[in-house]
């Protein structure tokens, strides 16, 4: 990545905000609108950084897309900005799993998004695509909806990395299903992120491949959670499916 393709967010990228990140995800089950709210603060400013870049313009008056947007922590740090928050979510338990209401928020599948060509400004998911059967198709439909000159952000969980088990971890290296059986012999329940159903191996390669044969225009990708001195991580085979833990692709879609 040239200093040019994404200035602002890349000043951004500091180790305090790593650890600050990295940090927050011991509360993903326990507290989540703790961890939820600041990945929510984080992206928010990681799209609007983008956004200013690529169209040298902010995100009031933007039509902003949210592919698996969940119970809506984001829909606040998005209002702030000014921007109409759409978030969709294919499961009912999970959009109103904290008790908050989003207008405009609807039912559907990332892999058959329920809009028409050129909807939207921006489309964005976060933390989603290592949560479907069909990650790229999903990738694909985000295209899809986008305007030409739109932005596209694309932030997965990487499986091999420190948190691609989820509350499964670390012992999904020794494989998803043995994973989740112990996590069943330990908790007396199954997991929230079951894999093979509602969990599943997405790795690093894969983003990096679909950023290289996608019809909209990459700009950058990098690894979320790093200070920007170890982006460098990405280009290295099997040392990215380690240590980039979230893999982060951003494009605009070809006019």
């Amino acid at each position: 990545m040239t200093s040019s393709d994404a200035p602002r967010f890349a000043r951004r990228a500091t180790l305090r905000r790593s650890l600050r990140l990295l940090g927050s995800f011991r509360f993903e089950q326990s507290d989540p609108a703790r961890f939820y709210g600041g990945l929510a603060t984080d992206t928010a400013e990681m799209i609007g950084d983008f956004y200013a870049d690529i169209a040298g313009a902010g995100l009031a008056g933007t039509t902003i897309l949210d592919v698996g947007g969940g119970p809506g922590y984001f829909a606040d740090e998005f209002a702030k900005t000014g921007a109409r928050y759409i978030p969709v979510e294919p499961d009912p338990s999970e959009m109103h799993a904290a008790g908050l209401s989003v207008p405009g928020a609807v039912r559907g599948s990332g892999m058959a998004l329920p809009f028409r060509d050129d909807a939207v400004d921006i489309c964005f998911s976060s933390n989603v695509a290592e949560h479907v059967p069909q990650p790229w198709a999903m990738a694909d439909e985000m295209v899809r909806v986008t305007r030409p000159g739109g932005l596209i952000v694309l932030s997965y969980t990487v499986w091999h990395g420190p948190f691609g088990g989820h509350e499964t971890g670390p012992w999904h290296y020794l494989g998803g299903e043995y994973a989740a059986r112990r996590y069943r012999r330990k908790h007396g329940k199954e997991p929230k992120n079951r894999y093979g159903t509602s969990l599943f191996a997405v790795r690093a390669s894969e983003g990096l491949r679909w950023a290289a044969t996608t019809s909209a225009d990459v700009h950058t990708v990098f690894p979320r959670y790093h200070p920007r001195w170890a982006w460098w991580l990405v280009r290295v085979p099997a040392v990215r499916e380690l240590a980039v833990s979230n893999l982060v692709v951003v494009a605009t879609k070809s006019a």
